[in-house]
């Protein structure tokens, strides 16, 4: 048995082969389903409109585990079901106007494209060692702090955009890039260690 991995493949790709049209679009709406879950797991902050989610975690990982295209799909499907009414933005919500009216939109906006990034850095191999892992999943998080502290700045101003849009999530952005760094490397160790053992 082969145990190389192809450059472009990713671990869910690894993991469910082959990954058919059936199986990813399977994959795309279970994880635009995951970031709602998660858009559920809220704590809100009284000094910014902005409240500490799960989303985020979700938004990195499906671009990591999907991969770029299947990644920005995933996001874009879940930005149509709940701009379609769907109670999939945070704490039940849905609707158009949270797209385009919301003092948040800038951070729901990111989404397509920080999982685009996040995967097709993972294509490259960058999500199989902690470091490289590690700084995919940064880079994913800064487009989403950055189009929401452009969004955000619209409604006040940049430097209070800052304060309240991103300097609050920074440490909770590195526990989930230190932990997805931890996660996604080991899943492959534990892939190879599993077709070294089939040989």
């Amino acid at each position: 048995m082969n145990t190389s991995y192809a450059r472009t493949e990713t671990l869910t790709g690894a993991l469910i082969a082959p990954l058919d049209w059936t199986r990813s679009v399977a994959l795309v709406f279970a994880f635009s389903l995951l970031v709602a879950l998660s858009a559920q797991v809220v704590i809100p902050l009284p000094f910014t409109p902005v409240p500490i989610t799960g989303q985020t975690f979700a938004v990195l990982l499906a671009g990591a585990l999907l991969g770029s295209r299947m990644g920005a799909l995933a996001m874009l499907a879940y930005l149509a079901e709940g701009a379609a009414g769907l109670p999939f933005f945070r704490q039940g919500n849905g609707g158009l106007h949270y797209l385009f009216l919301s003092p948040t939109a800038g951070y729901l906006l990111s989404y397509p494209l920080a999982a685009f990034v996040t995967g097709w850095l993972a294509e490259r191999g960058w999500d199989r060692r902690v470091l490289t892992a590690a700084l995919a999943m940064a880079l994913g998080s800064a487009i989403i702090l950055l189009c929401g502290w452009a969004w955000l700045a619209r409604f006040t101003s940049p430097s209070q955009a800052f304060v309240a849009g991103v300097a609050p999530f920074i440490p909770g952005d590195i526990v989930k890039v230190a932990l997805a760094a931890a996660l996604l490397p080991t899943g492959w160790a534990i892939l190879r260690r599993k077709a070294s053992r089939a040989n």
